[in-house]
Formats: structure tokens, C-alpha cells, sequence
């Protein structure tokens, strides 16, 4: 019988079960077309809800629909179409030179590899594994944003905080062939039930098996 005090390794596949179960609609919120307009969701999603960035994104890739475009554009005009997500300045540099290098030295192709990913300017592993998982449907690692390292550390998966130790974690303990649907899960599960400040334990369907509900 599993118990909250039992191994991850013993539980992890009944943890994916039951969020399956769950959440048979999990899946990435942001709205995209196509792997540029995933990346640059994004690197706008940092610090910033998926609703609001889907409402801003449609007006962005209506003004500058490739990333040719947006390498040329002004970039106070994307400061200000973006600028309802937070941290605008940054984000519209990090775009325009992504554009540019996705524009110019990969011919208008986001590349499906972690390592030019990594390369382009505002991209960290979360946004690499979100593009390449989402928009490649490549396994190269575990998406780890706020919902996954507050829920991981609560179910004991973990005991690290530093987001590359936690994918590391979960990368040895969730099958690969899991490794997308997990973070759509756990992330589904993080706005709905798990939430950071309330977790609702008496509806949420790991509570037997969550160390954080004993």
C-alpha cells in the first residue's frame, strides 16, 4: 500500500496516474501557431499569467507576424504592445534579438535543439523545454516553473530549490516518456487545486500519497 511516506520512486507512477486522470485536458495555455510564436509566449510568460499574455501576443504577431519582422521592427513599438506582461524593456530585447538570430542565422526556423535554444538571448532551460516539448514534441527535459517546484517539493519528489537540481530530480525519476505530460499535469494541477498560498488538500486527489497533507 502506498503511503505519503513511501519512496517517489514507488509513487511517482500513481502520482501520473491519478493527474491523468484528473486532468485528461492538461496541455500548454499559451496560444501559438507555430514554435517562434511559442518561444516568444514564452519568454513573455516570465513573471507573467498565460491569460495575459495570450491577450497581448495576438496583437504582437498581428503587427510582426515573422520573426524578420520583429528583428526589424522598432522596438518601442513592441515595448508597448507588450508592456501589460511585466518587465517589458527586458522582454522586447530578449525578442528583437531572438528575432534576429532566428531570422538570420537559422532562416526564419526556431532550431529543435537544447543547445541553440539555449543560445538565443532570453532563453533558459524552462523556456528550451517548453518550445521543444510543446512545439517539437521532443523529450529533452522537465519543464520546471513555480507550479512544479512548489509541488514537487511538497510531494517529496525533491529536496532541492534551484530549478536545475529539481528537473534533474525529475528527470531520474519521471519515465521519459512522461516527461512532457508531467509538467502539463503538475501545472494544471498547481492553478486549480495545489495553488501556492491555499492548497485545497480535501479535493485534491494525491492527498494520500502528499507528505505536505499528513
Amino acid at each position: 500500500m502506498l503511503t505519503p511516506s513511501s519512496p517517489p520512486q514507488a509513487r511517482i507512477h500513481e502520482i501520473i496516474r491519478r493527474l491523468r486522470q484528473t486532468y485528461p485536458d492538461a496541455r500548454c495555455e499559451l496560444i501559438h501557431q507555430d514554435p517562434w510564436q511559442l518561444l516568444v509566449a514564452t519568454i513573455l510568460s516570465a513573471q507573467c499569467t498565460d491569460e495575459r499574455v495570450n491577450q497581448v501576443t495576438p496583437i504582437l504577431f498581428q503587427r510582426f507576424p515573422t520573426p524578420e519582422a520583429m528583428a526589424q521592427a522598432d522596438r518601442a513599438e513592441i515595448e508597448a504592445i507588450i508592456r501589460p506582461t511585466g518587465f517589458y524593456r527586458n522582454k522586447a530585447r530578449f525578442l528583437q534579438e531572438a528575432a534576429h538570430r532566428v531570422a538570420y542565422d537559422y532562416d526564419g526556423q526556431v532550431p529543435p535543439d537544447m543547445a541553440r535554444l539555449l543560445d538565443l538571448p532570453g532563453v533558459a532551460r524552462k523556456t528550451a523545454n517548453v518550445v521543444l516539448g510543446v512545439g517539437f514534441q521532443i523529450a529533452e527535459g522537465v519543464v520546471v516553473d513555480t507550479h512544479v517546484k512548489r509541488i514537487a517539493g511538497r510531494l517529496g519528489l525533491t529536496q532541492e530549490t534551484d530549478p536545475k537540481k529539481i528537473e534533474k530530480d525529475l528527470m531520474a525519476l519521471v519515465p521519459r516518456e512522461a516527461w512532457i505530460d508531467f509538467s502539463h499535469l503538475v501545472i494544471f494541477h498547481g492553478r486549480r487545486i495545489c495553488k501556492a498560498r491555499k492548497p485545497d488538500c480535501a479535493r485534491c486527489p494525491l492527498h494520500d500519497l502528499c507528505p505536505a497533507a499528513m
